[in-house]
């Protein structure tokens, strides 16, 4: 129950945090180095309140951890400017749920039961299916079908350094508080050289350190989780944050374009929400 709790906490965190740096402001560059300096500012805080042993492994998996996470949310960041929040949260989501699944279930063999197995595929199905009812469009322009197209392309990428960066760290079965520090380390190397081109030192990049301290919650939540109900289930629920982002985008950033559109994503919201129950279940 700890487990299931800790990924709520993720859920919550990281649900907000695509919406809480759109409302602060900024590009992908500036919310990253803000991101980054505030998990960092956590990072420190935590090590100092804990002091866990770093061992050698531990700063390297950490470091490379959070260059790979960097790699993630910058693209996020970036396709939030095609896509739009609403968007944006509930597609990088399903895509993360894919990687992170076949992890979980087929390298690191955590669904085990043929009972598990079975409520842990509807759990990610229903998930899914909640992601692309929320992602839908209504009577898109060409404009819009190759801003779209842009947006995917981004997220691949995004993905790519999300599904691996947790992955890493169960691989090697990293301590998660002895995991913040070099990751955070690792996320303000990566956020520096991804960006320096840009020198997005400026009041969005301050402002979002703001961001940063929410997601290191979240992910501090997700660390802790991960040994206690594995990585299939605790990054799923975890992702059930996205409800959050999508209906903060559709109501505050007024990204809506229809009543019809508003009760789609809603159901999409609900089925997300029987997915992350479903997930839980498979750890009961």
């Amino acid at each position: 129950m700890t487990g299931i709790l800790l990924a709520i906490l993720a859920a919550v965190s990281w649900g907000s945090i695509v919406f809480v740096s759109n409302k602060l402001g900024g590009d992908e560059n500036s919310q990253t180095l803000g991101t980054t300096v505030g998990a960092l500012v956590f990072a420190i805080v935590v090590y100092i309140y804990k002091m866990p042993e770093l061992s050698t492994v531990t700063w390297a998996v950490g470091f490379v951890s959070g260059l790979l996470w960097c790699i993630g949310q910058k693209n996020q960041f970036g396709a939030v400017r095609y896509l739009g929040v609403a968007k944006t949260a509930p597609i990088s989501t399903g895509l993360q749920l894919i990687g992170t699944t076949f992890f979980g279930v087929f390298i690191f063999k955590e669904w085990q039961t043929t009972a598990s197995i079975v409520i842990g595929l509807a759990g990610l199905a229903c998930i899914i299916i909640g992601a692309l009812l929320t992602s839908l469009n209504q009577g898109d322009d060409k404009g819009q079908k190759k801003s779209q197209k842009e947006g995917l392309l981004i997220l691949l990428f995004s993905t790519v350094g999300f599904v691996t960066y947790v992955v890493l760290i169960r691989r090697f079965n990293i301590d998660g508080w002895a995991a913040i520090l070099p990751q955070a380390i690792g996320m303000v190397t990566g956020a520096f050289f991804i960006t320096i081109r840009d020198k997005p030192y400026n009041k969005y990049a301050i402002r979002n350190i703001l961001t940063g301290l929410i997601w290191s919650t979240g992910n501090l939540g997700l660390l802790l989780a991960l040994p206690k109900i594995g990585v299939a289930t605790s990054f799923s629920i975890s992702q059930t944050g996205i409800v959050i982002s999508t209906i903060g985008g559709l109501f505050f950033l007024n990204e809506r374009k229809s009543k019809k559109q508003v009760w789609i994503v809603l159901l999409g919201c609900l089925f997300i929400i029987i997915g992350g129950v479903l997930l839980g279940l498979t750890k009961r």
